[in-house]
């Protein structure tokens, strides 16, 4: 599920928010370490736009990887706090990171993107009108990397 707001009606009802930090440096020594399975986290297409960022702004994979991470454990947070007091379907340990894809649009803005199995789990776990939607916003400065992620609904008629 795609989190662009095609029809640009706001967020419609708040379900949830998340917010994440990720101290690039670290986060990128763990991506550097042999044997590591963070690279796994990510899907092919993450890592393609990752790289392909890097080499065009001329700054490191690591960067852009740290600012996608932060935007998965924001939308994992936006999730949990949807569901109040509800039993997660997923916690930190289970979360399927690579199926869940921060991804940039045609004109550079990031997106969140569910596989269709993920898309189904979320949507059974919290009383939707239509379609859900994800609000994300990335960035990066020094050696920070942050995400604030908003997960909303339909308003109600």
């Amino acid at each position: 599920m795609a989190s662009d707001d095609e029809g640009g009606q706001g967020i419609g009802r708040l379900l949830g928010l998340g917010h994440d930090l990720v101290h690039i440096p670290t986060f990128s020594r763990q991506l550097a370490l042999p044997g590591s399975r963070m690279r796994s986290l990510f899907s092919a297409r993450e890592l393609k736009q990752s790289a392909a960022r890097a080499q065009l702004k001329g700054d490191s994979e690591a960067l852009h990887l740290a600012a996608r991470w932060a935007g998965k454990e924001a939308a994992l947070k936006a999730w949990s706090a949807a569901l109040g007091s509800q039993a997660a379907p997923y916690t930190i340990d289970n979360f399927p990171w690579s199926q869940v894809e921060i991804l940039d649009d045609s004109r550079s803005r990031p997106g969140i993107y569910l596989a269709a199995e993920v898309d189904a789990c979320l949507r059974d776990s919290l009383p939707l009108q239509g379609p859900p939607r994800w609000f994300i916003s990335l960035t990066h400065e020094a050696e920070y990397a942050s995400a604030v992620v908003v997960l909303g609904s339909r308003a109600e008629e």
